[in-house]
């Protein structure tokens, strides 16, 4: 294990590196083995964010291709189904039929520039 994870951290799983997430953009994660829902981070210059990849309205995935989760202007985070707009930040829904919802938001811990989420993320 890792020296810089505490013992009391639970199990962590590796996404990526920092720089591997394009500045202002987002990418998707499969699911951890045993698990059905991926997992997609957004980097903006507020930092790098981690959510369950599932529409609060449907659970479907948001992404129409590997990758493209936001809007053409990378303003949003967009559904593929059904065009809901969440906001990057914290996830909340801005438009769509799950206005007022939220995406899951992934608890991460960046360690020498790598993304780590809980090992159970998205399960």
């Amino acid at each position: 294990m890792d020296r810089l994870i505490p013992e009391d951290r639970p199990a962590l799983r590796r996404l990526c590196r920092v720089d591997e997430i394009p500045q202002g953009g987002a990418k998707g994660f499969a699911p951890a083995p045993g698990c059905f829902t991926g997992l997609f981070a957004v980097r903006q210059a507020g930092g790098v964010r981690v959510y369950v990849n599932a529409c609060p309205h449907l659970g479907v995935s948001l992404d129409w291709a590997p990758d493209r989760f936001l809007t053409a202007d990378g303003q949003h985070i967009v559904c593929s189904t059904h065009g809901a707009l969440f906001r990057p930040d914290d996830g909340a829904c801005i438009h769509g039929p799950c206005m007022g919802a939220a995406l899951e938001a992934v608890l991460i811990h960046i360690i020498d520039e790598i993304v780590f989420v809980p090992e159970s993320a998205g399960c």
